[in-house]
C-alpha cells in the first residue's frame, strides 16, 4: 500500500521529458521531484515513494530506496528491470506501453517511405547542392509501397497501427507473433515466430514492432537475412537487440539486401566507430520514433489511473508488469 496522498513523494527521473511542467499544469498536490541524470537520481531515490523512470533506472537503486513502492516506466519496454527482485521487495512496476503506439507505427512508415522514395540520398544531394538527374536503371530507382508484401514481426498495439497503414497504401501485410491464436490484429495472415525464416524470401520489406524477450532476442539473425531478397528494406522500430547486428552489418555491406532504416541499435547512443553510420544504405534515426508532444501527458495519465487503483488496495494496475 502507498502512504496517504499528504504524505506521498513521487520523483520523476528522465534526462529530457518535461513530467515535473507536466504534473504542475494538472495541479496536482502530491509532493514531488525531478532529476535528469543518474548521479542526481542516486542522491534522491531515497525520498520516492513512486519512480517515474525509464532509462536511468538501475536495478541496484533499490538498495538506496527504502521507501520506494511502486515504479511507473516512463517506457513501454521494461527489459532493464529485474522483475523477480522487484517483487521480492515488494515494488509494483507498470509500463508505459500504449503511449506512443500510433507515434512508434507512423514512424516506421515514415522510415519505410524514406527508403522506398530515397529521401536520405535527396537530403545529401541538398547539402551539396547536386540536383540528381533521372536513373534509366530500373533496380535504382525510387519505388512505391502498392503491391508489396510487408512481414510484421509483432503485432501487438505497434505492429496493429503499422498493419492498418500498411494496408492503406495498398500493400500485403504478414504478420509474426509469439501467439498466432491472439489474431490477426489487422494483418492479411498471421504467422507463429518459427515462420519468420520462410517468410523472409516473400518479405519486399521486413518490419520489427515486437517485444524484446528471449524468444526475439537476435530472432533476425544471419539465416532471415539470407533469405530476404536483394530488393528488401529492413525496418526496426522494436529493440536493437532483437536483430543479430554484425550479421546485418554483414549482409548490407554485401548487398544482401536493399537497405535498413533503423530507430533502434544493440548499444544505444551506437558507437562512434560502428560501420552503421557510414554504410550508404542504412537511414539511422536516433530511438525518437515513440517521441511525441504528448507522450508526457500520456504517461501522465497511466500514472494517476494507477496511483488511484494503489490508494484503492487493488491488486491490477494498468500495464502491470508486477
Amino acid at each position: 500500500m502507498l502512504p496517504a496522498r499528504e504524505k506521498l513523494t513521487i520523483g520523476f527521473a528522465h534526462a529530457a521529458y518535461r513530467l515535473q511542467d507536466r504534473f504542475h499544469a494538472r495541479g496536482a498536490d502530491i509532493s514531488h521531484f525531478e532529476v535528469r541524470d543518474r548521479a542526481a537520481l542516486e542522491a534522491r531515490i531515497a525520498e520516492a515513494d513512486v519512480l517515474v523512470v525509464s532509462g536511468l533506472w538501475r536495478n541496484e537503486l533499490l538498495a538506496s530506496a527504502p521507501r520506494l513502492k511502486f515504479i511507473q516506466s516512463i517506457s513501454a519496454g521494461v527489459d532493464q528491470y529485474d522483475k523477480a527482485l522487484l517483487a521480492a521487495r515488494g515494488v509494483r512496476l507498470a509500463s508505459a506501453g500504449g503511449v506512443n503506439a500510433r507515434a512508434v507505427a507512423e514512424h516506421a512508415i515514415a522510415l519505410l517511405l524514406a527508403m522506398a522514395r530515397r529521401l536520405p540520398e535527396a537530403r545529401d544531394n541538398q547539402h551539396k547542392r547536386h540536383w540528381r538527374g533521372m536513373i534509366g536503371d530500373l533496380a535504382e530507382r525510387e519505388d512505391e509501397l502498392g503491391g508489396k508484401t510487408m512481414v510484421l514481426v509483432g503485432t501487438g498495439r505497434i505492429g496493429g497501427h503499422i498493419a492498418h497503414l500498411a494496408r492503406a497504401f495498398g500493400m500485403k501485410v504478414l504478420g509474426v507473433r509469439r501467439d498466432p491464436a491472439q489474431g490477426t490484429n489487422g494483418c492479411d495472415a498471421i504467422h507463429p515466430m518459427s515462420a519468420l525464416p520462410g517468410l523472409a524470401a516473400q518479405a519486399d520489406c521486413l518490419v520489427l514492432a515486437c517485444a524484446l524477450t528471449p524468444e526475439t532476442t537476435g530472432v533476425v539473425n544471419a539465416a532471415v537475412l539470407a533469405g530476404l531478397k536483394r530488393s528488401a528494406w529492413l525496418v526496426n522500430v522494436a529493440r536493437g537487440r532483437v536483430i543479430d547486428e554484425p550479421a546485418l552489418v554483414a549482409a548490407l555491406q554485401a548487398r544482401g539486401l536493399a537497405g535498413a532504416a533503423l530507430d533502434v541499435t544493440a548499444e544505444e547512443p551506437l558507437p562512434q566507430d560502428s560501420p552503421l553510420w557510414t554504410l550508404p544504405n542504412v537511414f539511422i534515426t536516433p530511438h525518437t520514433a515513440g517521441e511525441t508532444r504528448a507522450y508526457e501527458d500520456n504517461v501522465l495519465d497511466i500514472l494517476m489511473e494507477n496511483l488511484e487503483r494503489l490508494g484503492r488496495g487493488e491488486s491490477t494496475l494498468r500495464n502491470q508488469i508486477v
